[in-house]
């Protein structure tokens, strides 16, 4: 019986030269404010697909958010505000720890280019 391996994850600096990144824009019925071109580095994703470790960069600009999934992150740099539909902001800096729960409804603003490293699990069906 083979065993799991351990995947050393990147950092952020690493990740600049670590295969090639998926590059995408928001659709814009999400977009608040600006058209912010955001960057993901999939480091790892379990045989379901349920389970995925990444790395994630935005630049400013502000969006409407509906979480389908569990999300665990940490921020690497930068600085985004992640406000509910309460109108309870908070703000996330170099170093914070967050998570966001499945149905999460809010916008996130990323005010100076963020990146986070994020955990997410998302239940198949």
């Amino acid at each position: 019986m083979n065993s799991p391996t351990v995947h050393l994850l990147l950092s952020a600096a690493e990740v600049e030269g670590a295969g090639t990144p998926e590059v995408y824009f928001l659709a814009p019925e999400k977009l608040i404010t600006g058209n912010p071109k955001q960057t993901l580095w999939m480091q790892y994703t379990d045989p379901t697909q349920q389970y995925v470790v990444g790395l994630w960069r935005s630049e400013p600009g502000k969006w409407r958010i509906h979480y389908t999934e569990e999300e665990y992150c940490r921020m690497l740099d930068g600085v985004s505000v992640i406000t509910d539909e309460a109108g309870h902001a908070v703000t996330l800096r170099v170093g914070d720890e967050f998570v966001i729960p499945r149905g999460f409804v809010g916008t996130w603003e990323v005010v100076e280019a963020t990146t986070k490293r994020f955990v997410i699990y998302e239940k198949a069906g």
